[in-house]
């Protein structure tokens, strides 16, 4: 890899000219996120009931005693064997945080319209604590807009991202925020989708300052060239363009 060599002089002048660059971009990021909690709510009118593996629970459940909720909503349909490389790439930043998480009033749950079952699988297969719901028997992933119907796949339009737009899959992922006051009335604040998650992808912080940077180079020029699940580095397989990952020994339609 070249790159241009200079002295520790010259060096310290760039880095200082690129501070002012960096101070800014900080800036303008902090104001971005005021313009995100300045915008307006929606009530939450409609009941929504999960199921998780000790059983039956509301989305107020979910809050477990805090006033915010973070929702990850997980790329895992029902019968979905392949797991999403990016859904399993964000969760994995997790676990150190729940913690802090929890005691500065935030709740976090991932949510998929998979069986809490397959869910279930997935979580001690992976080694993941994080409380996990599934809404198969509910309307919610549909009307968050990361579920579509056979239906909409098959014609290619589906609404996700705030665009209709082909789905490409009855599954797609994305990060919603929620509000409950001293009346136990929920609100929802916040959702993103598609590269609209890379904010809470951390590793992405450490991959920007390095030399090779986020390093995607192909075929897909995202982060499903490198990333696997944490438990199958060195180990083959492959991850389609729908950013799922396969075994080496997988025998699905993909490969034949």
């Amino acid at each position: 890899m070249q790159h241009e060599i200079a002295s520790r002089d010259e060096w310290l002048k760039a880095r200082i000219d690129l501070l002012a660059k960096e101070k800014a971009f900080t800036k303008a990021r902090e104001e971005m996120s005021a313009r995100r909690r300045a915008l307006p709510w929606v009530k939450i009118e409609k009941e929504y009931v999960f199921d998780s593996r000790s059983g039956k629970v509301t989305l107020a459940d979910l809050f477990d005693g805090r006033s915010q909720l973070f929702l990850k909503h997980f790329m895992k349909g029902p019968g979905q064997e392949q797991q999403c490389v990016g859904c399993s790439l964000e969760v994995d930043h997790v676990e150190g945080l729940l913690a802090h998480l929890e005691n500065h009033d935030v709740s976090y749950v991932a949510v998929a319209r998979a069986p809490i079952a397959e869910i279930e699988t997935l979580r001690k297969a992976m080694g993941w604590h994080f409380p996990w719901v599934s809404s198969f028997h509910s309307d919610f992933n549909y009307d968050f807009n990361v579920s579509f119907t056979p239906k909409e796949v098959a014609e290619k339009n589906a609404y996700y991202n705030y665009r209709h737009t082909d789905p490409g899959l009855e599954d797609l992922s994305g990060e919603s925020a929620f509000y409950k006051d001293d009346d136990g009335q929920i609100f929802h604040t916040y959702s993103a989708f598609s590269r609209g998650g890379e904010q809470f992808l951390g590793i992405y912080g450490y991959l920007d300052v390095m030399p090779k940077g986020r390093n995607e180079t192909g075929p897909h020029y995202n982060l499903v060239d490198w990333a696997r699940p944490k438990n199958m580095y060195g180990k083959g397989g492959m991850v389609g363009n729908n950013g799922r990952y396969h075994e080496p020994d997988c025998a699905c339609s993909v490969h034949k």
